[in-house]
Order: C-alpha cells, then sequence, then structure tokens
C-alpha cells in the first residue's frame, strides 16, 4: 500500500496547533502598554505641571533655581527672570533653571 498522504496530513495538522502571528506580538504591546501606564504617562504629566508654574511665575514670589539658589524674582521677562538673593544681589536666570515657586511661608514642615 503506497501512503504518501500521511506526511501531508501529519503537516496539516502541526499547522493547525500553532496559534496565529499576530498572538505572538501580544507580549510585545502588553509591555509598551505598561511602560506608557507606569513611566511615560506619569513624567508628561509631571512636565505639564512644571511648564504651568513656569509660566504663572509672577513679581514677588519666592523661587528655587537649579542650582539650589532661593530668591525673590524682582522681573518676569518671557525667557528670563531677575532674582534678588539678597539685599541689591540680584542675578538674571532663564525661566526653564527655575525647578520650584515657593508657596508663601515657606515650604511646609516634613512631618506636617
Amino acid at each position: 500500500m503506497n501512503l504518501p498522504l500521511l506526511p501531508v496530513l501529519a503537516a496539516a495538522t502541526a499547522a493547525a496547533d500553532t496559534p496565529p502571528a499576530w498572538v505572538q506580538f501580544l507580549p510585545m504591546v502588553a509591555i509598551v502598554v505598561v511602560m506608557w501606564l507606569l513611566f511615560l504617562r506619569p513624567q508628561m504629566k509631571q512636565q505639564k505641571e512644571q511648564r504651568a508654574k513656569l509660566e504663572a511665575i509672577k513679581k514677588g514670589d519666592q523661587v528655587l533655581t537649579g542650582g539650589g539658589l532661593i530668591g525673590k524674582v524682582t522681573k518676569v521677562d518671557d525667557t528670563y527672570v531677575e532674582v534678588e538673593l539678597a539685599a541689591n544681589v540680584r542675578v538674571r536666570a532663564l525661566k526653564s533653571t527655575i525647578t520650584d515657586v515657593i508657596p508663601p511661608g515657606g515650604a511646609p514642615a516634613a512631618n506636617d
């Protein structure tokens, strides 16, 4: 008896058991979604808040610069801020180097 049909049927059965190709990409898609939710989205939100904080800087605000200097804003421009560090000591800083705007009364205590 001639049985050339058996290898063809065996190959067809093995091919039917393998999942579709798009299923192999699901783990990569899941990793991208998790990275988006855990890393990228919070970082974008934080950048948006920082940008809004820099746009809201006005004369009289107390700010913290990237170099760690705390001073009072005396003049605000589109890209520059003039900060008074001490009596008659004024520096001109880029707005983008301002790291924080300190609320009136200073920062709250760590144990409050």
